[in-house]
């Protein structure tokens, strides 16, 4: 496992660096997380389908990926436009179907997978087009990468006191803390080679916040997969599990991040 997840990262990294530097003559990262964040809505409707309960796929996954594209346009008109309809649309679909038994549970589903892939997701392309927004990125991936490193290690090696055993048996306190740690000292070093507006106490102080609420992010995906009673969700990330399974974390620090520099940052 260890070593597919080592072979899988030296792919997978080298093009998302590639991604998040150079914009030209394309988005290049917003290619990367439209088609990353479809997978990984495909894997989430996937979960969450029984023979009852069947959440609008087709729509969910355009509804994704316009909310990936939006930071693109007039995104303060877009952005409640597509939340809009992304409540009322399938609505009216389940009110004129024939069988609507478990309509609302298909309904907020289908709302589910759009708001935590696609909503979630689009941060990180409103990050980029940000000011120092290529190093913004890089800043919250690598960090949120550090303190999840840190924390598999250093809970594999020295864990015995539970996280969160009803949600997910193998963390641990000892790997939580350690991997805020790594994020701080990860951060710090980002913060001086890129040159960010930042000073020490706060490089430290966001770095522990994309740790702390990018673990919280794991967890919830955790509860996500035992409720679902699947261990991952899905096989597309060798050594890692699903597309959803890449990207827990990560969607959660994003969000730290974005808001952080929009509201303290300008």
């Amino acid at each position: 496992m260890l070593k597919q997840r080592l072979v899988t990262a030296l792919i997978l990294l080298p093009l998302l660096v590639a991604a998040i530097w150079f914009d030209e003559p394309l988005p290049w990262l917003t290619i990367f997380i439209a088609i990353w964040g479809v997978l990984a809505v495909l894997e989430f409707y996937r979960m969450v389908a029984t023979p009852k309960v069947l959440p609008l796929t087709g729509f969910g996954l355009i509804w994704t990926l316009m909310f990936v594209l939006s930071p693109h346009f007039d995104h303060t008109l877009l952005a409640p436009i597509l939340l809009t309809s992304a409540i009322i649309l399938p609505l009216i679909w389940f009110v004129l179907r024939p069988k609507n038994e478990d309509a609302f549970s298909s309904w907020v589903w289908t709302i589910a997978g759009i708001l935590y892939v696609g909503w979630l997701l689009s941060h990180f392309v409103a990050l980029r087009g940000l000011d120092f927004g290529r190093e913004w990125v890089l800043f919250a991936l690598f960090t949120t990468f550090a303190s999840d490193s840190t924390a598999f290690f250093i809970g594999r090696a020295w864990g015995q006191h539970h996280l969160a055993p009803h949600v997910s048996p193998r963390k641990t306190w000892e790997g939580a803390v350690a991997g805020v740690f790594g994020a701080i000292i990860v951060s710090l070093l980002l913060n001086a080679l890129f040159n960010l507006p930042l000073n020490y106490g706060q490089a430290m102080l966001l770095g522990a916040a994309v740790s702390i609420i990018g673990q919280f992010g794991d967890l919830v995906e955790s509860l996500f997969k035992r409720n679902m009673g699947v261990k991952d969700s899905g096989k597309g990330v060798p050594g890692y599990g699903g597309y959803l399974d890449r990207i827990d974390s990560v969607v959660f620090a994003g969000i730290v991040v974005y808001y952080y520099v929009i509201l303290f940052s300008g």
